[in-house]
Order: structure tokens, then sequence, then C-alpha cells
């Protein structure tokens, strides 16, 4: 916590995030502004791990704000106080929240182009959001009616795809690696692509990209005793084997406890309700 006290209040969402390390030992630094990041994989192999550390970065960085999609309520819950808006297992609120997420979005690109911009900067008014969905399937597959499900795949991948110059920061994760839930038309936006331990070399390829484990690289090698370690890949990049750094529920609730500190946010907001479009 010492190192959190010290430098909690200096991290930005424009400063690469720390994820974990490579197989040679070394830190492996990950930038999101402008990016979005999709991670996959079978229970246990580190997909939690990789969201709740890019979420305990974006609560700890006060340049950026908070919008939490967790069906199970518990994998994020821990987070609730830092967010802007926190969704639970409703997928009502979930679609009112992506519908005045897009609204921002488009607001935001009015305003770039009165200013003859094309992207955000650290010195806007307005600040970055980051979007964690822990789940997809739980949205897209699980639970509703199926015009409702179809709504908020098409709003996610509006986000996905047009949200990133204007600071929208999409992390979606899910242990159903399949193509009904990561279409290939959505797994293509995301800049960075994590795939944890997969059972079969589809599964892997939905999320790296077709054709990777033709060429040997397959996240369903991994041991299933080695959790967290997974391939990362880049856009037009190549897979690199990484082992995402572990946080603990003591050590999320302690860095939660501390980053809704500095946001004064010492109360959990209500369900689904976001605080600003601007």
């Amino acid at each position: 916590m010492d190192f959190i006290a010290e430098n909690g209040p200096k991290l930005s969402i424009f400063d690469p995030v720390f994820i974990g390390i490579d197989e040679f030992g070394q830190p492996v630094l990950l930038p999101l502004i402008y990016r979005n990041l999709l991670i996959g994989g079978e229970p246990g192999a580190g997909k939690s791990g990789l969201l709740n550390g890019v979420v305990a970065h974006a609560s700890l960085s006060l340049d950026c704000k908070l919008c939490l999609f967790d069906g199970k309520q518990v994998e994020l819950g821990q987070w609730r106080a830092c967010a802007d808006v926190f969704v639970g297992p409703n997928l009502g609120e979930a679609l009112g929240v992506l519908r005045r997420l897009q609204v921002m979005m488009d607001r935001r690109y009015d305003y770039l182009l009165a200013c003859e911009r094309r992207k955000v900067a650290p010195a806007d008014a307005f600040v970055p959001y980051v979007v964690a969905v822990d789940e997809i399937a739980y949205y897209t597959a699980t639970v509703g009616k199926k015009l409702d499900r179809e709504e908020f795949s098409s709003l996610l991948r509006d986000l996905v795809a047009r949200g990133r110059a204007v600071g929208i920061i999409v992390v979606a994760a899910t242990q159903r690696p399949s193509s009904d839930i990561i279409p290939t038309s959505l797994r293509d936006l995301f800049a960075w692509r994590y795939a944890g331990r997969c059972t079969n070399d589809s599964s892997s390829d939905i999320v790296l990209g077709h054709g990777w484990a033709q060429k040997g690289w397959t996240a369903n090698t991994i041991s299933p005793t080695n959790p967290g370690a997974g391939l990362l890949i880049a856009e037009n990049g190549s897979p690199r084997l990484v082992k995402v750094a572990y946080l603990d529920d003591f050590t999320c609730a302690r860095i939660a406890r501390y980053a809704a500190g500095l946001r004064g946010m010492d109360r959990p907001k209500p369900l689904g309700r976001l605080a600003s479009v601007a």
C-alpha cells in the first residue's frame, strides 16, 4: 500500500497499464488509451486477474471514469464504490447505460468535429471512460429477450468500433470463447486480445484470430496448473506468452477503498445510473 499511497494519484489512463511479465521475466505494459481489450479463456485461466488489474489501474487514474458490467456482481463488485455506474444482472439497466454511452460518444464526436480534431487529449474538459464487461455471454446469450440481447451486442460493437478516438475504452471478458459470443466482426475490432487456457484450438483462435493455432500459437497447450498464463496479441502483431499479475480479494479491496477515497466516492453508486454523458 505504500507504493499505492505514493503513486496512486499520479496514475493516468493515458499511461500504459502493467499487466504482468513475459516468459523472460520482463514487465508487460499495455497502452489502453485509444484501444480496447478482449479477454477469453476457460474458468481459472487468469481472465479475472487481468480484468481486475486493468480496473485497478483505471480506478487509481483520476483522469478517467468507470462503467462496470458484471452479471455475477462479485467479480467486479469490489470496485463498485469507484465506479460512476455499476450494472449487475439486469439486461434492461445494461441497455440503458450503453445507450447513454452511445449518446455521449456522438456528442464528443460533434465536439471534435467543431474543433477540427480527430481524437481526445489529456487536456480536454471531458475524461475517458473505461467500460469493463465481465462475462459478455451473460448479456448477449443468457438472459432476457432475444431482441434485447441482440441490441446489447450491437451497442457494445458500436462502442468498440467508434469509441476509441473519444476516450471510450472497452475491456470485455468471457469464459465462453465461441463464435456466437465473440463473432469475428467484434473480435477484430479489439486492438489487444488475451487468450488464457482454452479447451481447444478453435476457442483459442476465436480470441486471438483465425489461423494462429496452425502456426503453433494456441492457448490449448497452456497447462491447467499454470493459471494466469496466456497469449497476448496486439493489433497487426504476433502472440506473446505472458503471466498475468494476480490481485487477491484482500488486495483488490484495499486498492478499491483507497481509490474510492481519492475519487470522493465512499459510497457505492446505484445500479445502472450514469453520472454524466458529457
